[in-house]
């Protein structure tokens, strides 16, 4: 009975996948305790393909049409227990998603629900007990206590769906291949050694400059020891790293985190990004502390989806397989790619999810946690710290606050602080005076940045931005913005830096992704008026290195005459509730205010604004654990964004490359000359003949007076043309 042939001919029988998979999802759900889930789910999977049906269909794919074989183990573990109704789910969508659960009693034959495929006809598989033996398994306790029960069953659900997904993925991969050279990575003692040799130069060093960068270098050794004395002794759990901006948080919280996953026998981990305009940066500082062949970088690349159809399809296997599973030690993805996957229902993003168990997930810039999803977001975490085995890090300089909302997802957890005397690290760190430039005219505010010789200048508008740079006398200036593509940010960001370290003129006018992990060292900030976690990181790009007082060094909030900030009206009247009861808005305190006034504006109802909770409690329409709709509804990012690809340098080969054969790795370089555009900058593009497309969904640049190196992607478009394939 075949469940698989090859490209070679060779047969794998049924009995060798289930086994196979089984042996696989066992190993993968052991990390939290459930290995007998797994081995039941893998070894119920394919049984319908033992049905006389899919023997044809597996012969003859060209003449014979789709079998059904994902229900018959679904059917199975109903009949066993009417209590394996999650693990049926799982079993039943592992090609096509986790379904909609319907209704037990109202769920209709193909209706599209869970409940409704059980009462559907499919062929008879019988002959899979005469070679599977099979016995009942339990469902974890976690599963069933506490006051959050149906989130709870829900996310157990997905992953161990994800262990499934993955083993059934592996064990076919392996055959389809003859093998496979997945898992070869460096141990976590060897990336230990490798983190604690390249941290010596700083622990060691004895010659400075002056007194001020002395005294700075030590702060932040210290803040780094302490970090990973701490990951050496502190057990899995919740923990918050706060340090200050230009304290090193980046590298302390990974000397956490490699001492952490070695003390307690964890297996990877996962950085979590909120801003893609800095992942590639960190994730190139990781890979050459560590080797770039240990650390994935995951955020938007091509996936491909399973159906029905494709599974007995060689080439088919071979995309699906090349989507990632985070199987390597060290990930650096954003912050949308790893919840979305967390409240995904499809085989492509739900895959990896088992691979977050046992993993230290350390979440950088932990202000930026999506607020219309605070509520779900921290469920989540919750259950990973609670029943995952695995350990979260909140790291930023401008903690959140969200003890009272963990609190009621974990009641008998506390957040522990990793970084000792918070307080007396904030006033070693403290560099900056922030000053209030109160209303300033777009004139005013050129006047100002043009008499400096050495000045950023932060926005909210990327128009703003291009419309400051046109003023500017041309040497030294820069315009930063997502409207660059990648590669050129990198290239301008380089000079500037070269320029501050010579002092030569550098006039920086920038969007908030300078903001986070871009290490630039101005005497003076202006930051237009925004939510105070955004002010305060941008007065980390003032006197960075504390090479003058913190007096000289001046961040500027102001008001920006004739410009309405609506997107941001509740971020900046939380901020000047806090200035007016704060003197000092750097001050933790403040901080902490800040965060709470700022979601009591909001209210508890916008901290779960698509009712993600109510839907997985009380279910939708109906429908019980209503996983697609859910999965629907959890987009952080509501603007249907595209990538367009700018043909320059070597992208131009590359770009001609995907006419033969589009594949993750030519993406994957290609992402160094993308730019994403909100739709009506994309209707623009597209209506004026900008645009060419390819295969339907990849569109690249062909009208290149709509695209500057100085400035980027131009947001007025005038004229163009295109072709059309």
């Amino acid at each position: 009975m075949i469940a698989h042939i090859n490209a070679s001919g060779e047969v794998q029988t049924i009995k060798e996948h289930l086994q196979g998979t089984a042996e696989r999802a066992e190993l993968f759900a052991d990390e939290f305790n459930c290995g007998k889930v797994g081995n039941f789910c893998g070894l119920l999977h394919d049984i319908g393909k033992y049905s006389h049906s899919f023997q044809e269909r597996i012969r003859d794919p060209e003449h014979v049409k789709k079998v059904d074989h994902s229900t018959a183990g679904a059917k199975e573990a109903l009949r066993l227990s009417k209590q394996n109704v999650p693990l049926a789910m799982a079993i039943a969508g592992h090609h096509s998603g986790l379904l909609d659960g319907g209704s037990p009693k109202y769920s209709m034959e193909r209706d599209g629900t869970f409940f409704g495929r059980m009462k559907s006809p499919i062929p008879e598989y019988d002959d899979w007990e005469k070679e599977i033996k099979l016995q009942n398994v339990t469902l974890p306790e976690f599963c069933t206590e506490g006051c959050n029960r149906e989130f709870t069953m829900s996310f157990f659900i997905r992953i161990i769906y994800s262990c499934l997904v993955d083993a059934d993925y592996l064990d076919t991969e392996y055959f389809m291949n003859g093998g496979y050279s997945r898992g070869k990575y460096d141990s976590a003692e060897e990336l230990l050694g490798r983190f604690e040799r390249h941290i010596e130069k700083w622990v060691h060093r004895t010659k400075f400059d002056n007194e001020k960068q002395k005294k700075l270098c030590n702060s932040r050794n210290k803040i780094l020891l302490n970090c990973i004395e701490k990951g050496k002794s502190c057990d899995r759990g919740l923990y918050t790293l706060t340090v200050p901006t230009g304290g090193g948080k980046t590298t302390a919280s990974l000397g956490f985190a490699l001492n952490h996953i070695q003390k307690n026998s964890m297996k990877r981990v996962i950085y979590v990004i909120p801003y893609t305009s800095v992942i590639d940066q960190n994730a190139e500082v990781f890979g050459n502390i560590l080797g770039k062949e240990n650390v994935l970088e995951h955020h938007s690349s091509a996936l491909y989806e399973m159906s029905e159809e494709q599974v007995e399809d060689d080439i088919s296997y071979k995309k699906v397989l090349a989507t990632e599973n985070w199987d390597a030690p060290i990930i650096v993805t954003t912050a949308v790619q790893f919840f979305e996957s967390l409240f995904a229902n499809r085989s492509s993003k739900c895959r990896k999810l088992h691979n977050i168990a046992n993993s230290v997930i350390i979440f950088d810039e932990a202000q930026t946690l999506p607020i219309p999803y605070l509520e779900p977001c921290v469920a989540a975490i919750s259950e990973l710290v609670a029943n995952y085995k695995s350990t979260v890090v909140l790291c930023t300089a401008t903690q959140p606050v969200l003890d009272n909302i963990f609190k009621k997802y974990l009641p008998d957890r506390e957040i522990k602080e990793i970084c000792e005397n918070v307080e007396e690290q904030y006033e070693q760190f403290r560099r900056t005076t922030i000053c209030n430039a109160g209303n300033l005219s777009m004139k005013e505010l050129q006047w100002r940045i043009m008499s400096m010789q050495q000045v950023l200048c932060i926005v909210n508008r990327r128009k703003t931005t291009q419309e400051l740079y046109r003023v500017m006398p041309e040497e030294g200036a820069y315009c930063l913005t997502t409207l660059l593509c990648p590669a050129h940010r990198k290239q301008k960001i380089e000079e500037i830096k070269e320029r501050l370290k010579n002092g030569l003129p550098c006039r920086v006018i920038a969007t908030s992704l300078v903001e986070a992990g871009v290490d630039l060292d101005f005497p003076e900030v202006y930051r237009q008026e925004i939510g105070l976690d955004s002010l305060i990181q941008s007065a980390g790009r003032c006197n960075r290195e504390g090479r003058r007082s913190a007096r000289e060094s001046k961040v500027y909030l102001f008001c920006l005459e004739g410009e309405k900030s609506e997107l941001f009206r509740q971020n900046i009247d939380a901020l000047q509730e806090t200035l007016r009861h704060y003197e000092d808005p750097a001050d933790l305190d403040a901080i902490a205010f800040y965060f709470q006034f700022y979601r009591e504006i909001l209210g508890k109802e916008n901290l779960d604004q698509k009712k993600i909770m109510d839907a997985l409690a009380r279910g939708v329409d109906g429908k019980y654990f209503p996983f697609a709709v859910v999965s629907d509804r959890f987009k952080l990012i509501e603007n249907d964004a595209k990538t367009i690809y700018i043909p320059i340098n070597e992208a131009k080969m590359w770009v001609e490359e995907l006419y033969e054969k589009p594949t993750r790795e030519l993406f994957r370089k290609l992402g160094q000359y993308g730019v994403n555009v909100f739709p009506n900058h994309f209707k623009a593009l597209w209506e004026a003949g900008c645009l060419e497309v390819i295969n339907d969904k990849i569109y690249v640049l062909r009208d290149m007076n709509q695209y500057q190196e100085n400035t980027g992607l131009q947001l007025d478009v005038e004229t163009g043309f295109g072709f059309y394939i």
